[in-house]
């Protein structure tokens, strides 16, 4: 999401508006019945129960076992929390004004270990060993945690920049900022793929684009890029190529080109890339010159292809459409419910072939932005789970294992921010090592348990990191 490009400048004073007057959390909690499963084609499920402003609502398997509401200075307005990270006992959260870490030993009871200040639109966070990277969508005066946004004179004596970030995260209590990486169009998100090398770090860079007038972002925009991170000289990571991955041409509805998000499998060898207008699934053996698979386009529900998750097996793909950018209330009566939806795709002598939509069954107020937006799966052998953000309309835990009829088995969500449509929610939802983390863009990080027969097998498995967008067989 990036309203600079995704929405008009009014709509983006209102929605700043709107986020600095969000009231402060509800400490209330209570649970829902659990909703029953819905066919993809089925009307959406009818608001049985409500709750005040900010108020929790749960199915009776989920339960939220804590919340971190943002701190100074990562709480103004506009500071808006991202998506997140994990190493270890350690959770990352990104934030427009920077990012923190979150000492998660006891997860019903993080602790605050660093917040570091370093402005930009997305911030959207990795980790590699003792780097973190930030993607960086927006025009800044230069490089560094101190840079200004907008455009740049040479008056001024400033160069534009946007890209990538890196710190060294040794200490995770005083992180370094180290170097940086300019990218056209900036990095709205960015993806680790591991080199054969185990001392050469790849970053597949998306951003949409291009932008007219910009100092960044010139046209044609058809392209990702590709980083070499050198990961014991990070300060020498450079673009090592500018691959196009669309042999026919970007959806002709799309708005933008680039991409928005790519997810990796690397011990497959694959990679599958949301874009705006188009879904590419791409073979990553040679990781500098990813060969384009198949190109999907979905031009009858999907406006922007906004990222992918595969199943354990790479047997499937689930591709999720960020319809209006993230700001729109899509999760109503009124919005079909194969848009701003998930598209379950089977892959079948690798190629990609539809099979079903899942959306979420909750129907959501007109104040309420709502549409698909970062999940994961949870590591459940022999089923296909995921966990997901829907911004305002919570999280969702949901069931794809039979590819026609997805289905879902839990749900946590809270009543709207406001009296006016703004943006807030859940940004990101992620399964990790026992709990689910949502990283709220208004509330903070809030620590999610469920508990079903369905997904409890997940408890046993423990990972070592984790990172959504580069996947690891479970």
């Amino acid at each position: 999401m990036k309203f600079s490009k995704l929405g008009g400048v009014g709509a983006l004073l209102l929605v700043l508006s709107a986020c600095a007057s969000a009231p402060p959390p509800s400490q209330t909690q209570r649970a829902a019945p659990s909703s029953s499963p819905a066919s993809p084609a089925a009307p959406a499920s009818p608001a049985t129960t409500s709750v005040a402003g900010g108020e929790v609502m749960t199915s009776d398997n989920v339960k939220l076992v804590a919340n971190m509401p943002r701190e100074a200075p990562l709480n103004g307005g506009t500071n808006w929390n991202s998506d997140l990270a994990f190493q270890g006992n350690y959770a990352f959260v990104g934030n427009f004004g920077g990012f923190t870490v979150y000492d998660i030993t006891d997860p019903t009871k993080p602790k605050t270990v660093s917040k570091v200040a370093c402005e930009s639109q997305q911030n959207d966070v990795s980790v590699h060993g003792n780097l973190l990277f930030l993607s960086v969508d927006e025009v800044r005066s230069d490089e560094t945690c101190a840079s200004k946004p907008g455009r740049v004179s040479a008056a001024e004596g400033g160069t534009p920049w946007e890209g990538i970030r890196i710190f060294d995260i040794t200490d995770k209590a005083a992180p370094k900022y180290v170097s940086s990486v300019a990218t056209d169009c900036g990095s709205h998100t960015h993806t680790m793929v591991p080199g054969k090398d185990p001392d050469t770090l790849y970053l597949y860079v998306s951003s949409p684009g291009p932008e007219p007038d910009s100092q960044t972002c010139p046209a044609p925009h058809e392209l990702i890029q590709i980083v070499e991170v050198p990961v014991k000289d990070p300060k020498a990571a450079k673009i090592v190529n500018s691959p196009d991955i669309f042999p026919q041409g970007q959806g002709s509805h799309s708005f933008m080109s680039g991409c928005h998000d790519i997810t990796a499998y690397p011990e497959k060898n694959l990679a599958a890339a949301a874009c705006f207008g188009d879904g590419v699934l791409l073979d990553i053996t040679d990781r500098v010159k990813p060969k384009v698979l198949q190109q999907v386009k979905d031009r009858e529900n999907f406006q922007i292809w906004h990222s992918a998750t595969f199943n354990n097996d790479a047997t499937k793909v689930v591709f999720g459409d960020e319809m209006g950018g993230g700001g729109m209330a899509t999760c109503d009566a009124k919005t079909p419910r194969t848009k701003g939806a998930n598209a379950i795709y089977d892959i079948v002598g690798g190629k990609l072939e539809r099979r079903a939509y899942f959306k979420m069954p909750r129907e959501q107020t007109a104040k309420e932005n709502c549409v698909v937006h970062n999940g994961s799966l949870l590591p459940v052998k022999g089923r296909d789970i995921m966990v997901q953000a829907w911004y305002q309309g919570g999280v969702s835990i949901w069931d794809f294992t039979d590819s026609n009829a997805p289905k879902e088995i839990g749900f946590f969500e809270r009543g709207p921010e406001r009296d006016e449509p703004g943006i807030a929610g859940s940004w990101s939802a992620y399964y990790y090592n026992g709990y689910i983390y949502s990283s709220d863009i208004l509330r903070g990080l809030d620590v999610i348990e469920i508990n079903d027969p369905l997904t409890d097998p997940a408890k046993s498995v423990k990972m070592a990191d984790f990172n959504v967008q580069t996947q690891k067989t479970f």
